[in-house]
């Protein structure tokens, strides 16, 4: 199995692609750090632990916070989307087993398994990229160390999900996202807007899930979420954002990417978190992305819902 970690700010989509990531199999997840995002690092960390019990993950897989804000800017937080919780409600009166390992700051474990297994380890970033750039910060060398990086965020040939033109884990902490994109990293695959918006998880696929608890968390916990995508986009389905990061992790061949040079605005009153992908080459700068442009969505719902409706 390949090694992996996972980085999340867990609302409902990362729940699902940490549910993805366990349970498929495909996997090592060597632990999963948290980062403040969708909700506060707080509870993006009791989320976590909260999902990790829901599909009985194996206890060695703990939990590791990270930053509580990011690198420069205040928080900001999608309760309308995720609701107060993060999980849509769904397991609010679940007390989850302690995973959380306090004593070791998530940017610091993403350091310390790089080193210990170079080469090897996939980073999957599904939350705003304040820990991978504390990370970078502390040791640059981690670009050469991770066999490679997959994040979700960016929208280069569509708009944003959080102003007119940005992506909320971009805008969240643009100059976290700027200095991932700049740093180097060999492999380094974004999934953005681009693809996530025809990966959509409808009513009838999670009724095809069930019956099991998985599927009633899921049916819960995206209750709402489907109902702002609708208001939003006309569609009553959850954009399945964080899960397809994590897919193309373990099915690559899902996900038609093009390497182009992409930077992000760090310094606009209207265009905060934008992702810019230079398509034509117009700035004459070598390739950092490889940008996600296809999916294909049949096959990823698909494969997600069996992944869900296994029972051990």
């Amino acid at each position: 199995m390949r090694k992996a970690i996972l980085d999340v700010d867990t609302g409902v989509d990362d729940a699902l692609g940490i549910m993805l990531a366990i349970r498929s199999g495909e996997l090592d997840v060597l632990g999963i750090t948290t980062v403040n995002g969708n909700v506060s690092l707080e509870t993006a960390t009791n989320n976590t632990c909260k999902i990790l019990d829901l599909i009985h993950a194996d206890p060695a897989i703990a939990v590791y916070p990270g930053a509580a804000q990011p690198l420069l800017r205040h928080p900001v937080f999608e309760h309308r989307i995720h609701g107060q919780d993060g999980l849509g409600g769904a397991l609010a009166n679940m007390q989850p087993v302690d995973r959380v390992k306090s004593d070791e700051f998530g940017p610091d474990f993403m350091i310390e398994q790089a080193r210990r297994y170079p080469g090897e380890v996939t980073l999957i970033a599904t939350g705003p990229l304040t820990n991978v750039a504390l990370a970078l910060a502390k040791r640059p060398s981690l670009v050469h160390e991770l066999k490679e990086i997959i994040i979700m965020g960016g929208a280069v040939q569509t708009y944003g999900n959080i102003t007119p033109v940005a992506e909320y884990n971009m805008y969240v902490d643009p100059e976290a996202a700027r200095l991932v994109l700049q740093a180097g990293f060999p492999r380094l695959t974004m999934i953005g807007l681009d693809v996530t918006r025809h990966a959509l998880l409808t009513s009838e696929h999670i009724d095809a899930i069930g019956p099991s608890e998985i599927a009633d968390n899921v049916r819960q916990s995206t209750s709402d979420y489907m109902q702002r995508y609708f208001e939003r986009n006309g569609v009553q389905a959850c954009a399945m954002h964080d899960p397809l990061a994590v897919a193309t992790a373990i099915w690559p061949e899902l996900v038609e990417t093009a390497q182009h040079y992409v930077d992000v605005e760090t310094r606009s009153e209207l265009c905060d978190g934008q992702t810019v992908c230079d398509f034509q080459n117009r700035l004459q700068r070598e390739p950092n992305v490889s940008v996600g442009l296809k999916v294909d969505s049949k096959q990823f719902i698909n494969r997600f819902i069996t992944v869900l409706r296994d029972t051990d």
